[in-house]
C-alpha cells in the first residue's frame, strides 16, 4: 500500500469543505462530512466526528459479526448431476478471514461442497496475516491445544502488544512462511489449501519482505516501538481532548457503540484498549509489551520534498476488534443481562466464540483431536457413516492480485464464476457492473455497512446504505427479500434472466443467516513524523495503500436509510436441509 505523505493538518481540512462534490472522471472522490464553519482559515479540530479519521487507511479487523458463506449463498441444486458441487466465493476486504472461518467451522451442518474462496485486498500486509491466522487455525492439535491456540489467535489478531511467548510464536511462523513463499513446490506441500498463482511476483517478493520484518529481521523494539505509535496516532485523533479520552472513549461506547447494538463492550475493556491498544488481556497487564508486528505497514510519506518510504501503525484506534466475534453468540445465555446490564462483556463472548471456533473446525479436520468424547465429533445422525470420521472437504483460498477488481471480467476463468461476492464497506467503491458480471445467474450479494464506524453519524450511515443499493442496482442486483432486515449487511441477488424487476424463486424461499462482521473502511489519516519508521533497505512497502482515499470515500459518498432493528442476535440463518437438529456437541 503506497501513498504519498503530507502536512496531516491540512489534507484534513481539504477533506472536511469539500462537500458533496461531482465525481469527476472517477469514482470514489470524497464529500465532505463536516464543516468547521467558525474558524475558515485554521483547523480547530477535537474529535472529527463524521471524518473517518479513527479508522486509520488500513484495516486490521472485521467491523461486523462473521458468517457462514453457505448459509448466505444459493442452495445447491438439488437437479445438479455433481458428485462434490463447488462453491466459489470472492470476497473484496475481508481482512481478517473471520468469515472463511466459520463457513469452514459449520461446513459439517451443509451438504458436502468444495470450496473456492478468492480473497481481494488493497494491501500485502492484510494477505499476510491471513495466511498467518489460517496457519494458527490449522496447526496441528498435537503441537497447540485448543486454549493455546484461541489464546494467540486473539492475541495476534486484535493485541497492539504481545505476550513473549505468543511474539516467539509468530516470528517462527513468519520466518517459515518466509522461505516457502518464493518456493510454490514446498508451500504447495506444506499448505495445500493456500494459492498465491494470482500475485505477481514483485507482490510476491513484497509478500516474503514483510514476513521477514516479522520474524525479526530488525531486531530490537525500536524497529516498530508500537506503544509511541499508539499513543501518537491517539493524540492527533484527539487533539486539544486527549486529556479527556476516557470521557471520549465513553461518549463513544454508551451513545454510539451501544445504541447501534453492541451493549455487551464493557467501559473497562474499552478504555484499556483505546489508552494502550491491548483488547485481550488474558493474562497479568505486565505481560503484555513485545510490539505486534503483524499490525504494521508501510507507506511513501514527502519529507523535504523527497518520497521517503516508512513504517508505522495506521489502523483502527475508533471502534475495535469487538464487535467481529464479540457481540453475538449461538449460546444465548452469553448475552444474558441481570439488572439491565450484560453479565458476560465482549472480551468473554469473543474468547468463547473463538474456542467454539477452533474446537469445530479440529473436530472437522482432526475428529480424534477433538476435546471429550472422541465420539462426539460433526457429521449425520448417529450411526450414518459421516458420524463416525468426517473428513475435512477440500478447500483452497485464492489470493487475487490487488489492483486486480476492475478486470476480473476479461477472463472467462472468472467471468460468471462466483456464487456469492462479499464486499467489505472499505472496498463498496468496487463494486461496479465489470465486478457484477463475475457473478454467476442467481449469485447473492452481501456488502458490509458501516454501523459499527463510530466517527460517522446516523444521517451518514443512512446515506451509505443508500449508496449501497445505488451501486448494487448498477452492478446488476436486486435486494433480497424476505427474511430479518439487517443493519449491519445489505443483501441482493442477481437474477438468473437478469431483468432488473424480474423475482428468483430462490431468494424467495432462503432466509439470510445471521449478521456478519465486516471490515474497517480506509480514512485519509496522514501519519507525522514521529509515528513512522523507516523501512529497511530493499524491503519494498506494500501497494495496496493506493486505494486508500477511494476506500474512504466508498464510506463517505454513500445515500440510503438502513431498516431493520440494530439487535446484537444473529439474524435467521437457512437451516441446512440435512440438519433437522441441535448442531453436536464437539
Amino acid at each position: 500500500m503506497i501513498e504519498k505523505g503530507g502536512d496531516c493538518g491540512q489534507q484534513l481540512k481539504r477533506t472536511l469543505w469539500t462537500l458533496a462534490q461531482p465525481r469527476a472522471g472517477r469514482e470514489g472522490v470524497s464529500r465532505v462530512i463536516w464543516k468547521d464553519k467558525g474558524c475558515p482559515d485554521r483547523t480547530a479540530m477535537t474529535t472529527p466526528a463524521g471524518s473517518g479519521t479513527g479508522f486509520g487507511s488500513v484495516s486490521w479487523w472485521g467491523l461486523s459479526p462473521a458468517v457462514d458463506l453457505q448459509a448466505e449463498g444459493p442452495p445447491v441444486d438439488p437437479d445438479s448431476q455433481a458428485e462434490n458441487p463447488e462453491l466459489n466465493v470472492l470476497l473484496l476486504g475481508s481482512v481478517d478471514g473471520r468469515h472463511l472461518l466459520r463457513t469452514l467451522a459449520r461446513a459439517a451442518l451443509w451438504p458436502r461442497r468444495r470450496f473456492h474462496f478468492y480473497v481481494l485486498e488493497n494491501n500485502l500486509e492484510a494477505v499476510a496475516r491471513h495466511i498467518l491466522i489460517f496457519s494458527l487455525a490449522l496447526e496441528d492439535p498435537e503441537k497447540m491445544g485448543l486454549q493455546e491456540r484461541s489464546e494467540t489467535f486473539l492475541e495476534v489478531w486484535g493485541n497492539a502488544l504481545l505476550r513473549p511467548p505468543v511474539a516467539a510464536f509468530v516470528r517462527a511462523q513468519a520466518g517459515r512462511l518466509a522461505h516457502l513463499v518464493p518456493e510454490p513446490d514446498r508451500l504447495e506441500e506444506q499448505l495445500p489449501w493456500l494459492s498465491l498463482g494470482a500475485l505477481k511476483f514483485r507482490e510476491r517478493d513484497a509478500l516474503e519482505a514483510v514476513f521477514r520484518f516479522w520474524a525479526g529481521g530488525e531486531k530490537g523494539p525500536e524497529a516498530f516501538p508500537m506503544r509511541r505509535l499508539w499513543d501518537s496516532r491517539l493524540r492527533q485523533y484527539l487533539g486539544s481532548r486527549y486529556d479527556a479520552r476516557h470521557g471520549v472513549s465513553d461518549w463513544d461506547l454508551h451513545m454510539k457503540l451501544h445504541d447501534r447494538g453492541a451493549r455487551v463492550i464493557h467501559t473497562r475493556e474499552f478504555r484499556r484498549w483505546r489508552d494502550t491498544g491491548v483488547a485481550f488481556e488474558l493474562r497479568d497487564s505486565s505481560a503484555y509489551h513485545v510490539p505486534n508486528r503483524t499490525l504494521a505497514s508501510g507507506r511513501l510519506l514527502s519529507h523535504r520534498g523527497e518520497r521517503v518510504a516508512a513504517r508505522g501503525y495506521w489502523g483502527d484506534i475508533a471502534t475495535g476488534p469487538f464487535v467481529a466475534f464479540g457481540i453475538e453468540a449461538d449460546d444465548e445465555t452469553l448475552l444474558r443481562t441481570s439488572n439491565g446490564q450484560p453479565v458476560k462483556t465482549a472480551c468473554e463472548i469473543t474468547e468463547h466464540n473463538v474456542t467454539e471456533l477452533f474446537r469445530e473446525m479440529a473436530a472437522w479436520g482432526h475428529p480424534r483431536a477433538a476435546e471429550g468424547d472422541p465420539e462426539q465429533v460433526q457429521g449425520g445422525a448417529e450411526g450414518s457413516p459421516e458420524s463416525v470420521a468426517p473428513a475435512l472437504e477440500p478447500f483452497t483460498v485464492h489470493f487475487l492480485s490487488l489492483d486486480s477488481a476492475h478486470t476480473l471480467h476479461h477472463k472467462s476463468c472468472y467471468k460468471g464464476q462466483f456464487q456469492l461476492l462479499y464486499v467489505a464497506c472499505g472496498m463498496v467503491h468496487l463494486l461496479s457492473p465489470e465486478l457484477g458480471a463475475c457473478v454467476a445467474p442467481g449469485g447473492r450479494l452481501i456488502v458490509e455497512l458501516a454501523q459499527f464506524l463510530v466517527d460517522l453519524r446516523q444521517e451518514q450511515l443512512q446515506a451509505f446504505s443508500s449508496r449501497v443499493g445505488e451501486l448494487a442496482q448498477a452492478a446488476g442486483f436486486a435486494p433480497q427479500l424476505g427474511g430479518k432486515p439487517s443493519d449491519t449487511f445489505a443483501r441482493f441477488y442477481k437474477a438468473r434472466d437478469s431483468a432488473p424487476g424480474s423475482e428468483d424463486p430462490a431468494v424467495e424461499s432462503g432466509t439470510p443467516p445471521p449478521e456478519v462482521l465486516a471490515p474497517p473502511l480506509e480514512a485519509t489519516d496522514r501519519p507525522s513524523e514521529d509515528r513512522t519508521q523507516p523501512l529497511e533497505p530493499g524491503t519494498p512497502p506494500s501497494e495496496p495503500l493506493k486505494l486508500t482515499s477511494e476506500s474512504q470515500a466508498s464510506l463517505l459518498e454513500a445515500s440510503v436509510p438502513p431498516t431493520g432493528s440494530q439487535a446484537p442476535k444473529s439474524e435467521n440463518q437457512n437451516v441446512p436441509p440435512e440438519t433437522k437438529s441441535p448442531i453436536p456437541d464437539l
